[in-house]
């Protein structure tokens, strides 16, 4: 995993790519409740618009939804891909993502993932990249107010509540 001379978009973009997509797969979904990928998941279901497609294949249903087994399974093309996986994974992920036909147009991957290199790649093929950020927050960052553990309050304001 390379850090150096690269860097995600600026935040207008970021807010930009969330308005234009659609159809989201999550890839490394989990079922497992006190996993990150399921509480994002459970996050974009409600909160969200979007299609939401889960890929594990170790699952079959997560929040009485079906889980494919791989991208290439996918009944659609997804506008963007989240990655919630190993970082050893990422770019057999990316391999999937790039064999699509039409290609998403986004690889995003959650926190604590970032490779220099493979956002190179990416990028090269056409995608737009999004590392080391949660799609949730990044979601009601720009939607609504966020608390600071991330939820959302559905309040504006720039004072903390103090009870």
């Amino acid at each position: 995993m390379t850090t150096a001379n690269w860097q995600n978009p600026p935040a207008v973009r970021r807010q930009q790519i969330l308005r234009a997509t659609r159809t989201v797969a999550m890839v490394g979904a989990s079922a497992n409740p006190s996993r990150a990928s399921n509480f994002v998941a459970t996050y974009l279901l409600a909160s969200t618009d979007y299609d939401v497609y889960f890929v594990n294949p170790n699952a079959t249903e997560i929040l009485g939804k079906p889980v494919y087994p791989s991208l290439a399974a996918l009944p659609v093309a997804p506008d963007l891909v989240d990655v919630f996986r190993r970082p050893e994974d990422l770019s057999s992920v990316l391999d999937e993502a790039l064999a699509l036909d039409p290609r998403p147009s986004t690889f995003w991957l959650q926190f604590g993932l970032f490779d220099s290199d493979l956002a190179r790649r990416a990028e090269a093929a056409g995608l737009e990249v999004v590392m080391d950020r949660c799609l949730k927050v990044e979601h009601a960052r720009f939607h609504g107010g966020l608390h600071l553990a991330g939820f959302n309050t559905g309040v504006i304001s720039s004072k903390r509540r103090t009870a």
